[in-house]
């Protein structure tokens, strides 16, 4: 194997142990950020006159020549090395000669593998905000398009009217507050360690503020041991893709029962449906399950990278290595689920019918008929108990409270006067007192 190191060992590394100690088949798609993170050290190494002009330009013009080919497919990111350090190192030694093995000056893999990892959790954390903002946007404009009156439940009862847009937003304010936690995130990590060597720095003078600058960071880490061994941000991201990846699995589990012929509130696009290989009738909502599926794998990488960390000394440990696997299939995991979540809803139908025939068999007007009552001069203690009497009423004739007389209902209490209707009125309901921003959402 093709190794950074070697010169203080004389005798061969098992086979077995070099396979197992390679992460380049997971580490391969950090070369972006490993390639920025060397050109702005090289950079800085020329301004700190530890390298030439030429000899920057050189390598400079080395890796970019390197990052050209592997993103045309010219260059393949395979072969017998240890980890993506030593692909870029090795074969930028190949292309300009000995002075590819000046690269390394001042720098250990340990600050290096730190960069690399802070720069792609940073650019990654955009793309999930990104794709948490088209998910807002999907939910807000589906909700706005179909903002009709459904059942709102408490304990999976009919409760009281809400509308679809309403319970869209719900979800709108969930991932909106995801977002904020990634950016918070993005914030705390954006630090840098190149400069940090192994652990305690280097002799060479550099100027940290140099690759802080060009590598996009706010400041360089305060501590060195801290600079290399840090992963609190790792574990932050997955914590928050934990909570993207419960509020879609909630979300979820709504489209499920919604789409099911019990509910019948919705219809998920047979774009994202699959079919029974027995049964022709069915119609199973398989991407909404595999969404709430999936959530307890992220769930495992949180997991997984927190029982890493909890036992490691200071600094570095090659433990850390088992972070960017967790990281990486979570991260794909929930950009995956965005995606599709975002098309369903997208691509959802909205059967507003059988919404409302579910409101009229459920008693929901029943809170607000107890609220008229109390606005009659009924204690709401009492109000409350006459409302349980007359659901029993409807129940036993198999009606709703609005199909009820005003002689039926002054059987109840005679502060039940005609105006009863317009108060228990379902689209009515809708905008009276602090509901009524509910209804123009």
């Amino acid at each position: 194997m093709m190794k950074l190191w070697g010169a203080r060992f004389n005798g061969k590394a098992d086979e077995a142990m070099e396979k197992f100690n390679s992460s380049l088949a997971v580490d391969y798609r950090l070369f972006r950020e490993d390639i920025a993170g060397s050109i702005a050290h090289v950079t800085m190494l020329v301004h700190c006159d530890l390298l030439t002009p030429e000899e920057g330009e050189l390598l400079v013009n080395g890796l970019q020549s390197i990052l050209a080919d592997i993103e045309s497919g010219e260059l393949t990111i395979e072969g017998n090395y240890e980890d993506i350090h030593s692909f870029v190192e090795m074969n930028l030694t190949e292309r300009v000669g000995e002075t590819g093995k000046k690269l390394h000056t001042a720098r250990s893999r340990n600050d290096q593998v730190a960069v690399d990892m802070r720069l792609y959790a940073k650019n990654q954390a955009f793309v999930v905000m990104d794709a948490l903002q088209t998910l807002i946007d999907s939910l807000e404009r589906k909700g706005k398009a179909n903002n009709v009156i459904m059942p709102g439940y408490t304990h999976l009862q009919r409760a009281q009217v809400v509308t679809f847009g309403h319970h869209l937003g719900a979800y709108a304010q969930m991932f909106t507050r995801d977002k904020k936690r990634v950016q918070n995130a993005l914030e705390i990590l954006n630090e840098n360690p190149l400069g940090c060597g192994a652990l305690a720095g280097t002799t060479h003078s550099i100027d940290r503020e140099v690759t802080t600058v060009l590598l996009g960071f706010d400041k360089p880490v305060d501590n060195f041991l801290d600079g290399v061994s840090d992963r609190d941000y790792v574990v932050e991201l997955l914590s928050s893709f934990s909570l993207i990846m419960m509020h879609m699995s909630r979300l979820s589990e709504e489209l499920i029962l919604w789409s099911s012929q019990e509910f019948r509130f919705v219809t998920i696009s047979d774009a994202y449906s699959t079919g029974s290989s027995m049964m022709p009738q069915k119609k199973n909502p398989d991407a909404a399950e595999l969404i709430r599926g999936k959530t307890g794998r992220v769930y495992g990488s949180l997991f997984a990278l927190l029982t890493t960390l909890k036992g490691l000394p200071l600094t570095y440990n090659k433990d850390m290595q088992e972070d960017k696997e967790q990281f990486f299939d979570a991260l794909d995991t929930v950009l995956d689920c965005l995606e599709i979540m975002s098309k369903m809803i997208d691509t959802l139908t909205v059967n507003a019918d059988h919404m409302k025939a579910a409101i009229k068999g459920g008693f929901l007007n029943a809170t607000e008929l107890a609220d008229y009552l109390v606005a009659k001069g009924t204690p709401f203690r009492d109000a409350h108990e006459v409302v349980g009497k007359i659901i029993i009423y409807c129940e036993q004739k198999n009606k709703a409270i609005e199909d009820l007389t005003v002689g039926e209902l002054q059987k109840f209490s005679d502060h039940i006067e005609d105006d009863i209707y317009e108060y228990i009125d379902y689209e009515v309901i809708i905008t009276k007192g602090n509901k009524g921003w509910m209804k123009g959402e």
